[in-house]
């Protein structure tokens, strides 16, 4: 297979570990919780069952399309088999699966720290760094961070990968290019809507600046 995640299908192995996962996440959930009762909370726990098939197709598929698995080492089926529930209902209670939606499967990726391409197509927390090429620059190295505006206030927050990439009190993510001094001074130089916006501003005032095309956001998790 080649690296672009889009070339990959949906493995039933993983739907299945997925779901699997899920399924004993909420029932161990409703064993540490005297006042949840699954069973009620979707009238019948065939209700409960179809939803989390639902979710686990829909994540299986979602992760087809984005993930990076040529960076992934580990076996994705035993991968979500161990992880996948706990992820889930970090975000979404388990009396209320019907609420999960596409921007949920974003919302699990983040603390999986699955390897996704920052291509423009997700909402994704970019900060990459590049050494200047040029003897004495004014710069030594350039950075390119995610940013949002608080919009009850206006002020500029860093969008990092332990943030809700879909705040409701927060702006869209843009880009901020800034240049940093031999002390780590930094230094904002411009605002882009785009990653390639900012990429193409620093590599015109470094031209042999070594920035990626599209960075890949989060590390492969510990074993």
């Amino acid at each position: 297979m080649s690296a672009d995640a889009s070339s990959y299908e949906p493995d039933p192995a993983a739907v299945f570990a997925a779901a699997t996962s899920l399924w004993r996440a909420c029932h161990q959930r409703e064993a540490d919780d005297s006042t949840m009762n699954l069973g009620a909370a979707y009238r019948g726990m065939d209700q409960c069952m179809r939803e989390v098939m639902r979710i686990a197709g829909d994540f299986e598929t979602w992760a087809c399309q984005h993930v990076v698995f040529a960076m992934f080492d580990d076996v994705w089926p035993y991968f979500l088999a161990d992880r996948f529930g706990d992820a889930c209902l970090k975000i979404i209670p388990p009396d209320a699966l019907a609420r999960f939606t596409s921007n949920d499967c974003l919302r699990v990726a983040f603390p999986l720290r699955l390897p996704l391409r920052a291509d423009g197509s997700l909402r994704l927390p970019v900060d990459v760094r590049a050494t200047h090429p040029s003897p004495n620059p004014g710069f030594s190295e350039f950075r390119i961070q995610t940013v949002r505006d608080e919009l009850a206030s206006d002020q500029v927050i860093p969008f990092t990968e332990y943030d809700d990439p879909f705040d409701p009190t927060l702006g869209p993510p843009y880009f901020s290019l800034y240049g940093l001094d031999d002390d780590g001074l930094c230094e904002h130089i411009a605002d882009c809507n785009t990653y390639a916006e900012a990429r193409c501003l620093a590599q015109k005032l470094a031209p042999s600046l070594n920035l990626p095309v599209n960075p890949i956001c989060f590390t492969p998790p510990p074993p």
